[in-house]
């Protein structure tokens, strides 16, 4: 198993990594995490309709793939998925305003938090149901290899997707017809509310599994951005040239409970707290002060993502409801029932 473990991989040299892509990732991240967090405060003040699963802690993820993905590439992610729709280019007073159930939201308030979509950007929806976005991801890798547009898709979705039949059927059929997909287990360690170790036979639910399919067995630090930036070019190219899929396990960990449902009290006292130690962005922040990068460098950019997100929130805020007239716009297929002939 290629194991790229939590001080990097083997031949791994940070000191290699441009300064502005260093400044970039941590843009990146400090955005997703600041929104997020707004996320929380909008839900604690009753404005954002439904539930929402928060990605507090797992930005390096989202962050290191999107900065290696090309512009019109695909993301598939889970409900889970406010982090990727937002760096692959969408829009954050759409994201807020569609928490919010507000007109300008991305789908215009109609799908809420669970169902972010930007086609525009290459986010091609955040899928509710587990594992239902694997199959489709294959799909559009399918189709990028019948056109020979050198597009990749890339699917993210969690440990419990692994115990889950789509998971191996998608796999399966991506090494078959060698599609250029990669598919990314965010490994929070837990499946809602269990833990992923308590219900699986190996204890690496994705990358134990690579092995049965003809993939090479990855599994990496999740919480180190540098890493999963290099591991995600790495493949990135792999499968543009078409060398075929793979499948990354990140392990990472999830600051909250599943849902703003879920206070979390299943976990060990004793774990949250070691894995917020190794809380991505702090960490990464850091790594940049020991390199030479300048405190205020760092604070400016902070302070930059701060008013975005007061901007994007006041402008959500603004926005009307969604309108009822339009709740069976763009739900139906036009042709009625002729398909079925």
């Amino acid at each position: 198993m290629l194991t790229r473990t939590l001080s990097g991989a083997t031949g791994h040299d940070f000191a290699a990594i441009d300064p502005d892509l260093r400044l970039k990732l941590y843009t990146m991240m400090s955005r997703a995490r600041q929104m997020e967090q707004r996320a929380y405060d909008l839900f604690m003040q009753n404005l954002v309709k439904g539930t929402s699963h928060l990605a507090l802690g797992q930005e390096a993820v989202s962050t290191g793939f999107a900065a290696a993905m090309r512009a019109d590439d695909y993301t598939f992610c889970t409900y889970r998925g406010h982090h990727h729709t937002l760096l692959r280019g969408a829009s954050m007073t759409g994201i807020l305003g569609e928490l919010m159930g507000r007109s300008c939201g991305l789908m215009r308030g109609k799908g809420g938090s669970m169902h972010l979509t930007s086609v525009e950007h290459g986010a091609m929806g955040s899928y509710a149901i587990i594992g239902a976005h694997l199959p489709v991801a294959a799909g559009a890798a399918w189709s990028a290899q019948y056109r020979n547009s050198g597009q990749v898709a890339v699917c993210f979705f969690g440990d419990g997707t692994t115990n889950i039949g789509a998971f191996h059927e998608a796999l399966n059929f991506a090494v078959i017809w060698k599609l250029p997909v990669v598919f990314v287990c965010e490994n929070n360690l837990y499946m809602e509310y269990t833990a992923i170790s308590e219900v699986t036979a190996v204890e690496n639910p994705a990358a134990d599994r690579a092995g049965a399919y003809g993939l090479e067995p990855v599994l990496i630090d999740g919480n180190d951005v540098e890493l999963v930036y290099e591991t995600a070019a790495e493949v990135l190219a792999r499968a543009r040239e078409g060398g075929g899929p793979s499948l990354i396990e990140a392990k990472t960990y999830r600051h909250g409970g599943h849902s703003r449902a879920d206070p979390g009290k299943y976990r060990p006292d004793p774990e949250v707290r070691a894995w917020l130690e190794r809380d991505p962005l702090p960490r990464y922040r850091r790594r940049l002060l020991k390199l030479g990068i300048e405190e205020s460098t760092l604070a400016a950019i902070e302070a930059e993502v701060e008013v975005e997100v007061e901007q994007a929130t006041e402008t959500a805020k603004s926005s009307p409801a969604a309108d009822v007239e339009i709740a069976a716009r763009d739900v139906w297929a036009d042709g009625s029932a002729t398909w079925r002939n």
